[in-house]
C-alpha cells in the first residue's frame, strides 16, 4: 500500500489565500486566517524576515493561533468600521467567542510603532475551552527559537538577533521538542483573555515591553486611530464601503516612518498553482506607489504624497541618475534574490526573498514619478522647491536620455528587452508633466524647447511604431503582434482618446486576446509574451483598467456589469489578491495587493463621475 495514501494534500494543508485577513500598523504586517490562526507575520519589519511563515511551510514555517479545542460550528469575521482592527466570532456546541486582532497604534499620531500585537478572547455566550499555540520560527522558518517562562509569567523566544516577548491571562507550557508555547483555558460569558506579542532584538530584550494589562486600552486606542484617519476619506456611491476599505488597505501597506508604500506584504504566493512565477513584494516600487497614492488622493488622502516625495527623494539621492524602480521601505537599494528551502504554498516553488527586478531598466517609472509631482505640489504653501525641482528636472533629463532603450517593461518579464509600448508611453507622460511643471510654476534652468521637441518626437515614435502591420491598433512593444493589457494606459494618461478608432480597436483586440472565462476578465498579456501567459490568473488591475476604458468609450452599462464581477473575486473581508484563478474560482498572486486595490478606486470613481455628468 502506499504509505502516502491518507496524506494531506497541499490544498488540505494550506488555506486558501482569499481565507486571510491583514493586520498593520503601518511597519509591520500579519495576515490572520478565518479561525485565528496568524499564518504570516513580519513583525519588526513589513520587508524583513518572518516570525510566523506557515502560509510558506506548513511544517516549518511557525503560526501563532487562538481557537476553540471543539469543533467549529459557525465562523464570521469582520473588521469594526474604519479600522483595520480585526473580530473573528466563532460558535461551538457550548458557546462562542470573538478574537479582536490588531497591531497597536498610538493615538497622539506618534510615527514610531509600538510594535505591539494584540489580541483578545472575549467570551459571547457559554463556556467555551480556547487553545492558544504559539509556535515562532525565525528567519522564514530557519530558527526554532530558545523559548522561556519568567517568574511573572512573561516569556521570551530568542533566536538569531530575533526575539519575541509575550504576555497573556493565561499559565503557559512549553513543548521543548516542537519549540512552541501552549495554553489551555476556559472561557466564560463576559470573561477575556488578553495576549500581547512584542517583537525585539536579541541583544536588546526587554521583558517588560509586553504588557497584557494594557491589551484593552491599546485597543481602544487603535480603534480611535483609524477612526480618526478614515474621517478624511471621502467617497460615496453603493460601494462606498469597499472603496474605504480599499484605502485602508492602501493605508496599512505604507510606511509611516519612511513614506514608502510597498505593493503588498507577503512573498511568494504564486501567480500560478504549483508554478514558479513566485516573487517578493514586500518593496517600495515607484510605479505602484505613485498609482497608489493617486488613489488615496481620489478618496481625500493626499496627505501622504509628501512623504513619499521626501522618501523617493532621499533614496535617489536628489538625483534622476540614482532612481532605481524600487527600493526596501527604509531605502536600501540592494534586494538581493534569494530562493528558500521551504515547501511553498501549495507546493509552489521557489519560495524566494529579495527581488533581482530592482535591478531592472523599467522606463516607465519616469512617467509614473512626474504624474504623480501634482499630489505633493497640491500642499506647497508656494511654488517648487529648488531642491525638489532639480531632482523631477533630473528625471525627465533621464527619461529623455532613455527614450529610446528597450526595457523590462511593467510586467518585469526577464527575458530579453523590448520596446514596450507602455514603457514609451510614460517617457511621453514624464516630458508632458515635466512641461506642464515649468510653465505652471516659476521654475527654470532647462531647455524647455528641447523637451517640447522630444515629447513630439515620442508620440510620432509611438504612433508609427507602437501600431499592427495593418495600422489598426497598438501592440505590445515595437515589432510585435499581440497586444497588452497595458495598452489602455493610452487612453487612460489621454495619450490618444477613448474614442479614436486605433484605441478602439485595441481595447477590441485585447478583449478578443486576453479575455478569459465568461465573466470578461482578462490576463495581462498574450500568450506568446511568456511561456506562463496562458495557465497565469486575470490580472485584477488590467481589469479595473479595462472597465475604466469601456465607461470612456461611452459603454457605461457594460463597465458598470463587468465592475461587479470583478469585485466579487474579493473575500468576504473586501481584501483582493493580483490575480483571480478562474478556472478554480479562487485568488492567486500577493495578497492583499496594492495594484487591485487601487484599480478598484480608481475604477469606482470614473464610474461614478460619468454616470452624474
Amino acid at each position: 500500500m502506499n504509505a502516502n495514501l491518507f496524506e494531506p494534500t497541499p490544498t488540505e494543508r494550506y488555506r486558501g489565500i482569499g481565507d486571510y485577513a491583514l493586520l498593520s500598523d503601518c511597519h509591520s504586517t500579519a495576515l490572520v486566517s478565518c479561525e485565528g490562526s496568524i499564518d504570516w507575520a513580519c513583525l519588526r519589519r513589513m520587508d524583513q524576515e518572518s516570525t510566523f511563515a506557515r502560509i510558506l511551510d506548513h511544517d516549518r514555517g511557525g503560526y501563532f493561533s487562538i481557537r476553540p479545542t471543539q469543533p467549529i460550528i459557525e465562523r464570521s469575521r469582520r473588521y469594526l468600521p474604519q479600522t483595520m482592527v480585526l473580530e473573528t466570532t466563532l460558535t461551538t456546541e457550548s458557546g462562542t467567542i470573538t478574537i479582536t486582532d490588531a497591531f497597536a497604534m498610538h493615538t497622539g499620531g506618534a510615527i514610531e510603532p509600538r510594535g505591539e500585537l494584540l489580541r483578545r478572547v472575549d467570551g459571547v455566550t457559554g463556556t467555551v475551552e480556547v487553545e492558544i499555540v504559539v509556535e515562532p520560527k525565525f528567519d522564514f522558518g530557519e530558527v526554532a527559537p530558545w523559548l522561556r517562562v519568567g517568574d511573572d509569567g512573561r516569556v521570551t523566544a530568542i533566536g538569531s538577533d530575533d526575539a519575541l516577548v509575550m504576555h497573556a491571562d493565561v499559565e503557559w507550557g512549553i513543548d521543548r521538542v516542537e519549540s512552541r508555547l501552549l495554553a489551555r483555558q476556559a472561557v466564560r460569558e463576559g470573561e477575556s483573555i488578553n495576549v500581547v506579542a512584542v517583537a525585539q532584538a536579541a541583544h536588546r530584550v526587554d521583558p517588560s515591553a509586553a504588557d497584557a494589562d494594557c491589551v484593552k486600552t491599546h485597543l481602544d486606542e487603535t480603534i480611535e486611530w483609524w477612526r480618526t484617519w478614515s474621517k478624511a476619506t471621502t467617497v460615496e456611491g453603493p460601494h462606498a464601503d469597499l472603496v474605504e476599505r480599499s484605502a485602508l488597505v492602501l493605508k496599512s501597506l505604507n510606511c509611516a516612518l519612511t513614506g514608502a508604500i510597498i505593493a503588498a506584504p507577503t512573498t511568494s504566493l504564486p501567480e500560478i498553482i504549483g508554478g514558479t512565477s513566485n516573487w517578493d513584494y514586500r518593496y517600495c516600487w515607484v510605479r505602484d506607489a505613485t498609482l497608489a497614492l493617486q488613489a488615496l488622493s481620489i478618496v481625500g488622502h493626499d496627505e501622504m504624497a509628501s512623504g513619499f516625495r521626501d522618501f523617493i527623494m532621499r533614496s535617489a539621492a536628489g538625483h534622476g541618475a540614482e532612481l532605481q524602480i524600487m527600493y526596501s521601505i527604509f531605502g536600501e537599494r540592494r534586494i538581493p534574490e534569494l530562493e528558500l528551502d521551504l515547501e511553498g504554498w501549495r507546493g509552489s516553488r521557489p519560495v524566494r526573498i529579495g527581488n533581482e527586478a530592482a535591478r531592472q531598466v523599467q522606463i516607465d517609472v519616469y512617467g509614473h514619478l512626474l504624474d504623480a509631482a501634482h499630489l505633493w505640489q497640491a500642499h506647497a504653501d508656494s511654488g517648487i522647491d529648488p531642491d525638489e525641482w532639480r531632482f523631477l528636472a533630473s528625471v525627465v533629463e533621464r527619461a529623455i536620455a532613455h527614450r529610446e532603450l528597450p526595457d523590462a517593461g511593467i510586467w518585469e518579464l526577464r527575458g530579453d528587452p523590448r520596446h514596450y509600448l507602455h514603457s514609451k508611453l510614460m517617457v511621453w507622460v514624464a516630458l508632458d508633466c515635466g512641461i506642464s511643471l515649468v510653465e505652471n510654476y516659476d521654475v527654470d534652468g532647462v531647455d524647455l524647447d528641447h523637451w517640447k521637441t522630444v515629447r513630439d518626437e515620442v508620440r510620432t515614435a509611438i504612433e508609427t511604431s507602437g501600431l499592427d502591420p495593418t495600422g489598426t491598433h497598438f501592440v505590445q512593444h515595437v515589432g510585435a503582434t499581440t497586444v497588452d493589457a497595458s495598452l489602455l494606459k493610452l487612453a487612460l494618461m489621454r495619450f490618444v482618446e477613448p474614442d479614436d478608432p486605433r484605441m478602439v480597436a485595441t481595447v477590441e483586440a485585447i478583449r478578443r486576446e486576453l479575455s478569459c472565462g465568461p465573466d470578461g476578465f482578462i490576463r495581462r498579456f498574450a500568450t506568446d509574451s511568456d511561456a506562463d501567459a496562458d495557465e497565469e490568473g486575470v490580472f485584477l488591475l488590467c481589469t479595473f483598467w479595462l472597465v475604466e476604458v469601456l465607461a470612456m468609450q461611452g459603454h457605461q452599462d457594460e463597465a458598470t456589469d463587468l465592475f461587479e464581477r470583478v469585485i466579487a473575486t474579493g473575500n468576504d473581508l473586501g481584501l483582493f489578491a493580483e490575480q483571480f484563478d478562474v478556472g478554480r474560482g479562487e485568488m492567486v498572486g500577493n495578497f492583499p495587493q496594492a495594484f487591485t486595490h487601487l484599480g478598484l478606486i480608481a475604477a469606482d470613481a470614473r464610474l461614478r463621475s460619468l454616470w452624474q455628468s
